[in-house]
C-alpha cells in the first residue's frame, strides 16, 4: 500500500520505514526551531515502521512534527497510553503538573510562544477539570491540542459499568462538551487516524484554537492503518484576496488620517515582523490595547500609545478615535477590560477588519482571505497621510522614600524599571492586567495576559509554560494573592522541572478586583485565608529559591536586586494597602452601571 508520511523531515524506504532526512524545523509558523532532535544523524534513525506503529504512537510524533516538544498533563488509565507514548518518544517529554485545569494553563502560555501546545489528560474527570483552561485558549486564539484517553472500545460496545462514567453505559456524554471548547475534534481509531489528524491539525491552524483528539484505550495501542494522505496547505483564494487589497488600497488613498491596531493574533501567529514591515510601509501611527502590550516594541517612533478608551492618554485618544480609517490587523478584541468599561468613542464604520480569515470592510466580507498574505500585501501599499513620527518619550522614575510603604502609585513603575529586554511577563487579570501595561517596557519583552477570557488563576499556570516554551527568556509573573491562591501549587512543577521565574506576589488582603468591581467592597466572599506567601516556594521543594516578604519600598528595592541575581527562581510576597487600587481599577470602579447595567 502506497502511504505518505506528513512531515518533511521524514522520509519512508521500500519496507515501510519512516527515517529521518534532516534536522527538524519548527512546523509552528514562528521559525523556532526545535529544541531536541531525534538524531544528529541522517537517515538513520527509524521513526515508524507503518505495518506496527500504534495510533497513540502516531499521533504523538504527528504533534512533534508540530514543533510541540512538551506534553502538559496529569495521568490517568484510560490515558496510560498517551502518556506511554510520550515517554517513549525522544521528540517530547511529559511534563506532570499538580492538576488538569494547571496543564491546560501551562499549555495555553506554552502554546503563545510557540505557536502549539500538547494537553494530555484522562476521560470524563480529566477533560471536564481541564476544560475552562481550554475554553480560555479558544476565546484568546491559543493553539492546544486536547489528546483524551477514553474507556475501551470493546467496553464501550459491551456498555460496561466503568468508573468516571455515569453508569448507563453511555461513552458519548462528555464528548459534546468538551469538542465545545475546541474548534474542531475528532474521535480517532485506526482506520481515520491519519486522515482525522491532518484534519483537526489544519483546522486549529486555520482557526489558531484547540483541537480535541479522543482515542479509546485499544484503539491507541492498535497499529495505524497506513493512508495516503497530505498536509493542508493554508493558502488564500487569490481572486478574494486581490478583490480586498483593491478595495482596502482604495480606502487608504482616500483617507486623510490613517492608524493601525495590531491584534493580539499577530503575535499567537508570529506575524510580528510583517505587521511591522505593513506598519512601516504605511508610515501610519499604530497603537495597542493591554491585550497586544508590547507586540511591536514601544520605542517605534510610530507607536502612539496604550489605547484604553477614556483612560487613554489624550494624543493617543485622538489619533485613534479621529482617525477616518482604522486598521484593525487580526482581530482585535475591543471589550469591556480593553476599553475601561466601554469609555471610548469609537466608529466602527471606519473600521477595516483584517482576520484571520477573511477581511471586513463595512457590509462586505471577503473570505478565505489569510492575515499573513494580507499583512504582505499592505507591505507594498503607501498612504498619502503624513508620515508618523513620535518625539521618543522617557519612561517616568520611579518614586518614594526607601521607607515609604508600598503604593500602587509607586509599584508598577518600579516593576516597569525591573522589567529588561529579553523578559516574558505573565500578568494576572485584575490589578496587575490593569498596572502595568500602562507603562512604557523595554524592548524585546513579551506580555501575556488573558484579558478577554479572564479566568483568575490563569497567570500562575501560564507562566510555567511560558517559561518552559523558551528557556532563554527570563519569565516574571506578576499576580494578586485570589487569583494566586487557586494555581499556587504549580510552583512545584516550576521547581521540579527548572522553570525558574521570578514571581511577583501583591499581597493587599483579600480579592482586590472583586472589591473595586462592586459598590460595597467589604463583603466576607471577598477575604481569604491567611496564607505565608514567602514560604511557598520551599514548602514545595523549591528549596533553593531566593523569598522574601517586602512592606517597604526599600524592602522592594533589595528584594527585586537579589530576585534577579538568583540563580534558580526566586518569589516576593509584597505587602500593599486594602483599597489601593491601580488607576485603572480605580476607574473600573466609577463605571459600574456601563460594566453591569442598571441595577433593578
Amino acid at each position: 500500500m502506497k502511504t505518505l508520511h506528513l512531515a518533511s523531515k521524514t522520509k519512508m524506504n521500500d519496507s515501510g520505514t519512516l527515517y529521518e532526512t534532516a534536522a527538524p524545523k519548527n512546523a509552528i509558523g514562528n521559525g523556532l526551531q526545535q529544541t531536541r532532535m531525534v538524531s544528529d544523524r541522517k537517515m538513520t534513525t527509524p521513526i515508524y515502521n507503518m505495518k506496527t506503529t500504534s495510533v497513540i504512537d502516531y499521533i504523538v510524533q504527528r504533534l512533534a512534527d508540530e514543533g510541540i516538544t512538551d506534553c502538559f498533563g496529569v495521568p490517568g488509565d484510560y490515558a496510560f497510553p498517551v502518556g506511554d507514548a510520550v515517554d517513549r518518544n525522544p521528540n517530547i517529554r511529559w511534563v506532570g503538573c499538580s492538576n488538569e485545569l494547571n496543564a491546560a494553563y501551562a499549555a495555553d502560555g506554552y502554546a503563545r510562544v510557540r505557536g502549539a501546545a500538547m494537553l494530555s489528560t484522562t476521560y470524563a474527570v480529566g477533560e471536564l477539570s481541564a476544560i475552562n483552561g481550554v475554553m480560555g485558549a479558544k476565546a484568546e486564539r491559543s493553539l492546544v491540542f486536547h489528546v483524551v484517553g477514553m474507556p475501551s472500545y470493546q467496553n464501550q460496545r459491551l456498555r460496561k459499568t466503568m468508573h468516571h462514567t455515569f453508569g448507563d453505559g453511555d461513552f458519548g456524554n462528555f464528548i459534546g462538551i468538551s469538542a465545545q471548547a475546541a474548534c474542531c475534534h475528532a474521535v480517532i481509531n485506526p482506520d481515520n487516524c491519519m486522515i482525522e489528524m491532518e484534519r483537526v491539525i489544519a483546522e486549529a491552524r486555520r482557526n489558531n484554537q484547540p483541537a480535541y483528539i479522543v482515542v479509546p484505550s485499544d484503539y491507541a495501542l492498535a497499529p495505524v492503518t497506513p493512508t495516503e494522505v497530505r498536509p493542508a496547505t493554508l493558502k488564500s483564494n487569490e481572486l478574494s484576496l486581490e478583490k480586498a487589497v483593491a478595495v482596502i488600497a482604495e480606502r487608504i488613498n482616500r483617507a486623510k488620517s490613517l492608524v493601525v491596531l495590531p491584534a493580539f493574533t499577530i503575535s499567537r501567529l508570529g506575524l510580528e515582523k510583517e505587521a511591522l514591515q505593513a506598519i512601516e510601509a504605511l508610515g501610519c501611527p499604530f497603537a495597542t490595547t493591554a491585550m497586544e502590550k508590547c507586540v511591536i516594541d514601544e520605542s517605534h517612533p510610530q507607536f502612539a500609545g496604550l489605547y484604553a478608551g477614556a483612560l487613554s492618554s489624550e494624543k493617543t485618544r485622538q489619533i485613534v478615535e479621529n482617525a477616518e480609517l482604522v486598521l484593525d490587523l487580526g482581530g482585535v478584541s475591543l471589550n469591556d477590560e480593553t476599553t475601561a468599561g466601554f469609555s471610548g468613542q469609537l466608529d466602527f464604520g471606519r473600521f477595516v477588519s483584517i482576520g484571520l480569515n477573511d477581511v471586513r470592510i463595512g457590509e462586505q466580507v471577503f473570505g478565505n482571505v489569510r492575515l499573513a498574505d494580507m499583512l504582505a500585501a499592505l507591505a507594498k501599499l503607501k498612504s498619502p497621510a503624513p508620515r508618523y513620527n513620535r518625539k521618543p518619550e522617557r519612561a517616568p522614575g520611579v518614586n518614594g522614600k526607601s521607607s515609604d510603604k508600598i503604593t500602587m502609585d509607586a509599584l508598577y513603575s518600579r516593576y516597569a524599571a525591573f522589567i529588561r529586554p529579553g523578559d516574558s511577563v505573565a500578568l494576572e487579570t485584575g490589578s496587575s492586567s490593569l498596572g502595568l501595561p500602562p507603562m512604557l517596557l523595554a524592548d524585546d519583552v513579551q506580555v501575556h495576559l488573558q484579558m478577554l477570557w479572564g479566568s483568575i488563576g490563569w497567570a500562575t499556570g501560564a507562566a510555567f509554560g511560558i517559561a518552559l516554551a523558551d528557556p532563554k527568556r527570563k519569565t516574571v509573573l506578576i499576580t494578586g494573592e485570589g487569583s494566586h491562591q487557586l494555581t499556587a501549587n504549580e510552583i512545584g512543577n516550576m521547581g521540579r522541572y527548572g522553570a525558574n521565574p521570578i514571581i511577583l506576589c501583591l499581597n493587599n488582603d483579600g480579592y482586590m478586583v472583586e472589591r473595586a468591581l462592586e459598590p460595597n467592597p467589604d463583603w466576607s466572599y471577598n477575604d481569604l485565608a491567611k496564607w505565608r506567601y514567602a514560604d511557598l516556594p520551599h514548602a514545595l521543594g523549591c528549596t533553593d529559591w531566593f523569598t522574601a516578604r517586602v512592606e517597604t519600598l526599600g524592602e522592594l528595592d533589595a528584594a527585586l536586586k537579589a530576585a534577579r541575581e538568583s540563580k534558580s527562581g526566586a518569589y516576593i510576597e509584597v505587602i500593599g494597602g486594602r483599597m489601593d487600587l491601580p488607576k485603572g481599577l480605580a476607574f473600573a470602579h466609577t463605571r459600574l452601571k456601563e460594566l453591569y447595567g442598571d441595577t433593578p
